[in-house]
């Protein structure tokens, strides 16, 4: 089940942690968290899955950025969040996307005990401009049934800037 808006509200401080929290980005079912400053590029032609690609880091100034098609922009939240004994998971607004802009890419759920500020794939259908600060994605918690040994423990825990893939440490490939 979801948890509704007064239930992340009741639930702070015990098993949902998000700085900076604010009441006015409060919605029946979820929070609207914010555009960090900040936005990572790859700056690889071609992804290789094996190697860790190469990235830049551009500031995104107080009167926007304009971003581009083709282009995959990682970003991350302002707001640090910790959950335990629920499941997070981020997605776009829907105001977001009706601008052509897409929020995380793909893996929208979190894991149980997640702590850290959520890295995002970005991608837009046009070009449009972005803005520091501005509402860009919503968490929600669901409630999970059954025992867990532990909470997460990954590769991303504690994440404190943007996180491009790592990949290239997974022992499958």
């Amino acid at each position: 089940m979801i948890l509704t808006g007064f239930e992340i509200k009741n639930r702070l401080a015990t098993d949902i942690i998000i700085t900076e929290f604010d009441k006015k980005r409060l919605n029946p079912n979820s929070y609207d968290l914010r555009l960090h400053d900040e936005l990572m590029m790859y700056t690889d032609h071609c992804l290789d899955f094996k190697v860790n690609d190469k990235t830049e880091t551009i500031k995104i100034p107080e009167e926007g950025l304009i971003i581009y098609p083709g282009i995959l922009y990682l970003a991350r939240t302002v707001e640090w969040t910790e959950t335990y004994g629920l499941v997070p998971s981020i997605q776009g607004k829907s105001s977001i996307g009706r601008k052509g802009l897409s929020i995380h890419v793909t893996a929208c759920f979190g894991d149980i005990g997640f702590r850290g500020y959520w890295t995002l794939g970005m991608t837009c259908v046009h070009p449009v401009r972005i803005y520091p600060g501005m509402r860009f994605c919503q968490i929600k918690y669901q409630t999970i049934l059954g025992n867990y040994s532990r909470g997460y423990q990954g590769k991303c825990q504690c994440a404190d800037k943007i996180e491009s893939s790592t990949s290239y440490e997974d022992e499958e490939l």
